[in-house]
């Protein structure tokens, strides 16, 4: 029988992404100098045209007048116009910084669909509790029990230097640092091709414990809880859907209830996730990509492609004021072009197949992540036959309250039926994101909350 040598081993699963590649003492010593304490690069790109990373702000800019979380995401830069704007006409000047998803848009809107391109912003900062955690952890995290659980310090981001496609998902998706407390009421609108509305509305809170502001903690207990009760359509109104994370997928899994108002009983919800229809979108998103991708990566083999420029929604303001009606945002086809922003960015590409022993409606996806954030911002999402479905984007802005950046507006595109979903938008309701206020606790989620909230 043919011995393979150990190294072989070793190599073999690096390259699956089932151990981690620690950084070396050579990256290490780079944060915080040529790098952000999180691991991106300082520097500007060969023209300029992504600034140098300045750092200068950390929570409320000076000349903002932010009254306290709750309010409308402010603008801090109310200024800027875009540089130049890419259109049907011109995108194949710009096509190297380009997605596909972008280009199908282009291609299936000609007449519409453009992208504004504003100068690159590159001004806040995370926190130094979170900057310390992050060095912690690239001394020393590491992905356990085949990629689907990890040890790690948290309050900060994960792997500052991806060495597997594994251990980019578990830093871009599962180990953001977000806001610790996030409640808001959102509308969801799903934008048929004839340009009707389907309304969706949703009473929403989260809990992450371990990203408390300065608190560094271990991967141990639970991780974050949700709670997400119906309002809108009014045939599905008072349905709650529950749950609780945690950090080992396989030793503890997602925990889920449902609360059904027609029986007032709740009931678990076994294998919530994945490519299940995502309550009150109209089956137009999956459970596994609200912001792009969430909870176990085992039904995917995962890639880094690699790390490229390119043009991302970033410092995403005005899609959130309210100064700006659902009618005016929400035409037919794809939101309006004058309320988006696009900067060039540095992101990492991250692609996803599906195994063999699984299924999903998306047996590839390719993601893509800022480097600034480590958040991912954009997906393209493939059908079983290799053809473009879906392409969605998350706008996100930097939360002044919270130090950190907030997830927005969702963009969910379905290229075949011709429709999209507007997810999480706050611009007609009285509140935006109400942040970090501190005042949930593990006795909010689950199935007693859910019997509580529901009655």
């Amino acid at each position: 029988m043919r011995m393979i040598k150990p190294l072989c081993i070793a190599t073999l699963l690096v390259q699956a992404g089932l151990v981690h590649a620690a950084a070396t003492p050579e990256e290490i010593a780079k944060l915080g100098n040529e790098l952000t304490c999180v691991g991106a690069e300082k520097a500007a790109n060969a023209d300029g045209s992504i600034t140098e990373w300045t750092g200068k702000w950390l929570g409320t800019p000076p000349h903002v007048n932010f009254e306290g979380t709750g309010k409308h995401p402010i603008d801090p830069y109310p200024e800027d116009k875009p540089l130049f704007v890419i259109t049907a006409a011109n995108m194949a000047e710009y096509a190297d910084r380009l997605s596909a998803g972008q280009k199908a848009l282009f291609e299936a809107y000609p007449d519409t669909f453009q992208m504004p391109v504003y100068q690159t912003r590159r001004d806040f900062r995370f926190a130094d509790s979170v900057c310390q955690a992050t060095l912690e952890n690239a001394r020393s995290a590491q992905l356990v029990n085949d990629g689907e659980g990890v040890q790690a310090t948290t309050g900060g981001i994960l792997f500052p230097f991806p060495k597997t496609g594994l251990e980019l998902m578990w830093t871009s998706s599962f180990f953001t640092f977000r806001p610790f407390t996030e409640e808001l009421v959102s509308d969801n609108a799903y934008v048929l091709s004839n340009g009707n509305i389907n309304w969706g509305q949703v009473r929403s809170r989260n809990y992450a414990p371990n990203l408390k502001p300065g608190v560094l903690g271990k991967t141990e207990g639970p991780s974050a809880y949700y709670l997400n009760e119906t309002l809108l359509p009014q045939r599905d109104r008072g349905e709650i859907n529950t749950g609780v994370e945690y950090y080992n997928h396989a030793t503890e899994p997602r925990q889920s209830w449902r609360y059904d108002p027609g029986t007032r009983r709740v009931r678990q919800s076994p294998e919530y996730g994945y490519d299940m229809q995502f309550p009150g979108s109209g089956g137009s998103i999956t459970v596994d990509e609200v912001r792009i991708f969430n909870g176990s990566g085992q039904r995917y083999n995962w890639k880094i492609v690699g790390k490229q420029e390119m043009y991302v929604p970033a410092n995403a303001y005005r899609i959130h004021s309210n100064d700006v009606t659902y009618d005016e945002l929400l035409p037919p086809n794809h939101a309006n072009p004058e309320f988006m922003r696009y900067e060039l960015r540095r992101v990492w590409v991250l692609e996803a197949n599906l195994k063999d022993s699984y299924r999903h409606l998306y047996p590839t996806r390719h993601m893509y992540v800022d480097e600034d954030s480590w958040l991912m911002v954009m997906a393209d999402n493939y059908d079983a036959r290799g053809g473009l479905w879906r392409t969605s984007m998350i706008n996100y802005f930097y939360a002044y309250e919270a130090n950190t950046w907030q997830a927005g507006v969702g963009l969910y595109h379905d290229l075949q039926a011709k429709s999209y979903l507007a997810f999480n938008l706050v611009n007609e309701q009285p509140n935006g994101y109400t942040l970090n206020t501190g005042n949930l606790s593990e006795r909010d989620f689950g199935p007693e909350a859910a019997r509580r909230s529901g009655r």
